[in-house]
């Protein structure tokens, strides 16, 4: 997908209502107060490393992408890391969702608020192989 593309499609989330329970549609989860969707993951088995490694800078490139296009419309962002909801999940805590699913995932998160909405993007880049996740959140609930 391209920058536009993606921008189009948070732009879709932001726009939808929240629906009254938990959904799947595809790569979206949906539930009271929040839409989640993955943008790009490494879900493929790969014969080719350097092919892998190439997606993988691709998504990180994308990222970046994102991160600048959503700064220029919404100024900068909130850079908020997720140990301390990551601690208190392993502490048995209950940590709301979109969050719980974030915490579990990804350690930092760039956030923006915009018309009482969060917008949260977040990359995953496995430490231990090339892997990679890029999502995205709207959510109407407030970062634990």
């Amino acid at each position: 997908m391209t920058t536009a593309l993606y921008l189009q499609h948070i732009d879709r989330l932001r726009s939808r209502e929240f629906p009254g329970e938990r959904s799947r549609s595809g790569s979206d989860v949906s539930g009271p107060g929040y839409h989640c969707s993955c943008l790009s993951a490494d879900e493929e088995e790969w014969e080719d490393l350097t092919e892998r490694l190439e997606k993988r800078a691709q998504c990180v490139a994308d990222h970046d992408a994102l991160v600048a296009e959503l700064t220029r419309r919404w100024e900068e962002p909130q850079w908020i890391s997720l140990w301390s909801a990551q601690a208190r999940l392993v502490a048995g805590e209950q940590i709301p969702e979109p969050w719980a699913e974030f915490a579990v995932g990804f350690d930092f998160l760039h956030l923006w608020r915009v018309g009482g909405r969060w917008i949260a993007l977040g990359l995953d880049l496995e430490a231990e192989g090339p892997g990679w996740d890029l999502s995205v959140t709207v959510t109407e609930i407030d970062p634990p």
